[in-house]
């Protein structure tokens, strides 16, 4: 049966008194009123929630847990998801590449994107056509104004559409289109089988939807999965002892992939020293086995 909401607001130094009676240890109470005016205490509290005791429905602290704890906890997240954000900039921008490169020499046709007999679902398609419409009448950008203003054709080129989609819009793009060839040579640019390509595009277009909305990836689990990279050519992991659910394996398919997009990369490195720059943060929440530095993919920097 369901309830009415009747939990009220409550401000950052009566949140202090209310932590501290449930055993948090505070040092400095001035700072923490700071942090939970800044950050917001439901964001916090995803960090908090490991340090509590079982059953966790007592809502009292550990006896060792602090709110420092938590504060690294969170510091630590926030560092991830600008480091994985920036590498899978760097890869998206290398996919919208090979679409646009591929597929428009490959059907000899600059206008795919929005040509419906080149896609498998008309459903899919008409639903995709609709959102670019969005935004190419949203959009500001001076190529597609000056586009418009030249020429007569209902839209753009697809290299111009590319670049003002969402990486999810692309997927979806990716994934209807019919002519399997043309894309199992995007797949093979990046080291992969098609299956795999396909499901992880999808992966790192939700990752990177995640980094961009400072959602939480510490000790997350993602529902999306991939299939399993059976003939890679470059070195890679055992799967069979992977949580493909944890961010653990999004990292492994960043560090894969730049081995196509950036082969002189710096990607295993500044992993390395954001997890010692926190080593209080449980990295086995992420999905990170045992020895996991020792995987035939983080051997090559």
């Amino acid at each position: 049966m369901k309830i009415n909401y009747s939990k009220t607001c409550t401000l950052p130094q009566d949140l202090i008194h209310l932590l501290k009676s449930r055993g948090l240890s505070i040092t400095d109470e001035q700072k923490v009123v700071s942090y939970l005016t800044n950050i917001g205490y439901y964001r916090l509290s995803a960090y908090l929630h490991p340090l509590l005791k079982i059953p966790k429905e007592d809502h009292l602290y550990k006896d060792d847990a602090t709110f420092d704890m938590a504060l690294d906890m969170y510091r630590f997240d926030r560092k991830l998801r600008i480091l994985l954000f920036n590498e899978i900039e760097k890869i998206e921008v290398a996919i919208r590449s090979a679409m646009n490169n591929l597929i428009s020499s490959g059907l000899d046709d600059v206008f795919w994107m929005t040509t419906a007999t080149y896609f498998h679902n008309n459903v899919i398609f008409t639903k995709t056509l609709s959102l670019i419409e969005l935004e190419i009448a949203k959009t500001r950008e001076e190529f597609i104004e000056h586009f418009k203003s030249k020429y007569s054709n209902p839209y753009p080129p697809a290299w111009m559409i590319s670049e003002i989609i969402p990486m999810g819009m692309l997927c979806n793009l990716f994934n209807n289109l019919k002519n399997k060839t043309l894309l199992k040579k995007i797949a093979h640019q990046f080291g992969t089988s098609l299956p795999v390509f396909s499901s992880w595009i999808l992966i790192l277009s939700n990752l990177r939807n995640l980094c961009g909305h400072h959602t939480r990836l510490w000790n997350r689990e993602i529902p999306v999965i991939s299939h399993n990279l059976n003939a890679p050519i470059y070195p890679w992991i055992d799967q069979s002892a992977a949580d493909m659910k944890r961010v653990y394996f999004r990292i492994c398919i960043i560090k894969y992939l730049l081995f196509t997009v950036s082969p002189n990369n710096r990607f295993t490195e500044k992993l390395k020293s954001l997890l010692a720059e926190y080593p209080t943060v449980d990295i086995r929440a992420m999905g990170f086995p045992a020895g996991w530095y020792n995987e035939p993919l983080w051997q090559i920097v």
